[in-house]
């Protein structure tokens, strides 16, 4: 009887949905067996995992504008007044938002 070349079995379980995806895949690069695709992909793949703390800080941006427009809204509902200060507030916000955008678009730009 002749060994096999490769000995150890790996299992592991999917959805339906999962499984779908897979043969999709497979049907994308034209392989049919399913073995030599999900081996080729568990040892050649790669999984990308983001780690950007321009978006964190953007995030931090967003909640802290978020919170101004609301205190800003109401105090204009209660004096029918909005002053120039929380104006230049607010555009400040909104520089300062673009440009983490642009960082992070910059950094993503960048992945290969």
């Amino acid at each position: 009887m002749k060994k096999r070349k490769r000995d150890i079995p790996l299992m592991f379980w999917v959805t339906e949905h999962e499984r779908e995806l897979i043969q999709l895949k497979m049907t994308q690069l034209g392989t049919g067996n399913m073995s030599t695709y999900l081996r080729k992909i568990a040892i050649d793949g790669y999984v990308i995992k983001l780690e950007l703390p321009e978006l964190k800080e953007m995030i931090s941006l967003l909640r802290r504008s978020s919170n101004n427009l609301n205190q800003l809204t109401k105090r204009v509902h209660e004096t029918g007044h909005i002053y120039d200060a929380d104006l230049e507030d607010i555009i400040q916000n909104q520089e300062r938002l673009w440009r983490a955008a642009n960082d992070i678009l910059t950094v993503l730009a960048e992945i290969k």
